[in-house]
């Protein structure tokens, strides 16, 4: 080797290494962001995230879209228990337009008791949303896509930090809600909305008050699904256990509209269509903590993919097969069917009385049971939590 090559050869390994590690900071997620979405990416260019991030293209994606007639009801999933929610107002967060989203970081003092196989640490939130002219929540419902949504992230306490868990198959947990319009303002979200024009730019920063975080959730945290996927920005790992609510959180067209029209992106454009599609199961379950696919069923039955029909909602007339009770005929069935009815007459009356009897019953019963449901599932650090309405996401009164 010439003495002028033996400077490049001692060079290269030097140059190769820099550039190997600049590409790894660019992939790895900034640690004063407390958490994902930050980095050289857009969402207006989704199809080029795997150039840079090779794990968006793998086979545990998020987000995905729930077909509930394919969800797997599952008795082993418990009710999500939070500890630490609910902050006092002299606790300052930060909130900040990070370019992709709004994110409110979160002190570690809150967290996930019950519901998972560890204990998870909140780290952050963040919003997902639409446009003027259309819904923008990750997630969908039989192919529905709800206005917004809400990520609450945490990492499992058995790491030391959220860089180190976020890398690992277990190392995260992600609760997520729909957002639907609702009738009135909900008191939770305002006290992130009526931030947001002071962090309008990108990198724009504020603090703000501490509040009832668990506000921002649904109120019943026991319905709800549940699968393994990944962060839905690069880097995109695949270290994501889902907790998708079946119940969504309503919120005001005014607040919806305030969310989708006011922050602004890196090109000073307004910050829209802040989602990703969908991605593919590739042969994953998705588990639900509640018979999700009998609210399927609303209408006469239909064929199921082996030809079988669907099982009738319970009790419910709308969707019951029609009677196949054979029509009187010309051969004095009728007759018959009459002199029957006749001398079973007053057998019938006793029969209306005491189905009335049971069903009075059967309403007391019903109210008892609700009120000690509601009693069980109630938030200790959440007195006005009952201001806010709630309805479900799999029934027709949400759609769009």
């Amino acid at each position: 080797m010439s003495r002028a090559a033996l400077p490049l050869a001692l060079l290269l390994p030097l140059l190769l290494g820099a550039a190997a590690a600049a590409h790894s900071a660019e992939d790895a997620p900034h640690s004063h962001e407390r958490g994902p979405g930050r980095g050289h990416w857009s969402y207006k260019d989704r199809q080029e995230w795997v150039l840079h991030y090779p794990n968006c293209e793998s086979t545990m994606q998020s987000p995905i879209n729930i077909d509930l007639a394919k969800t797997i009801f599952s008795p082993q999933l418990r009710p999500i228990q939070l500890s630490g929610y609910s902050l006092p107002s002299k606790e300052r967060l930060k909130l900040k337009n990070n370019g992709h989203t709004v994110v409110l970081e979160l002190p570690e003092s809150l967290a996930i008791t019950g519901g998972y196989a560890q204990q998870y640490r909140a780290i952050q939130l963040h919003l997902h949303w639409g446009s003027p002219t259309g819904p923008g929540s990750e997630h969908t419902i039989n192919d529905h896509r709800f206005p917004g949504e809400i990520h609450v992230v945490h990492y499992n306490t058995k790491y030391d930090s959220f860089e180190e868990a976020m890398v690992r198959p277990d190392g995260l947990a992600v609760l997520a809600a729909f957002l639907q319009v609702g009738p009135r303002e909900n008191p939770y979200y305002r006290q992130i909305l009526e931030h947001l024009y002071e962090i309008q730019g990108e990198d724009e920063e504020v603090f703000v008050p501490g509040f009832n975080i668990a506000g921002l959730l649904p109120a019943n945290l026991d319905l709800y699904f549940r699968y393994n996927g990944s962060l839905t920005t690069p880097p995109c790992y695949q270290s994501v256990k889902w907790t998708v609510f079946n119940q969504t959180v309503q919120l005001s067209q005014d607040q919806i509209s305030e969310l989708v029209s006011t922050l602004r992106g890196d090109d000073d454009s307004p910050l829209q269509n802040v989602f990703r599609e969908w991605q593919k199961l590739h042969g994953r379950h998705v588990l639900a903590s509640f018979q999700a696919a009998l609210t399927l069923v609303k209408q006469l039955p239909t064929p199921d993919s082996r030809g079988s029909p669907r099982r009738p909602p319970l009790g419910g007339a709308a969707g019951a097969r029609p009677s196949l009770a054979p029509r009187a005929g010309g051969d004095g069935s009728s007759e018959a069917g009459a002199e029957k009815h006749t001398s079973s007459f007053q057998a019938g009356d006793v029969l209306a009385v005491l189905f009335g009897v049971l069903f009075a019953v059967t309403a007391v019963a019903f109210v008892l049971y609700i009120h000690k449901h509601r009693s069980q599932n109630a938030r200790l650090d959440a007195p006005n939590k009952s201001k806010v309405i709630y309805t479900a996401a799999t029934t027709d009164e949400n759609a769009v």
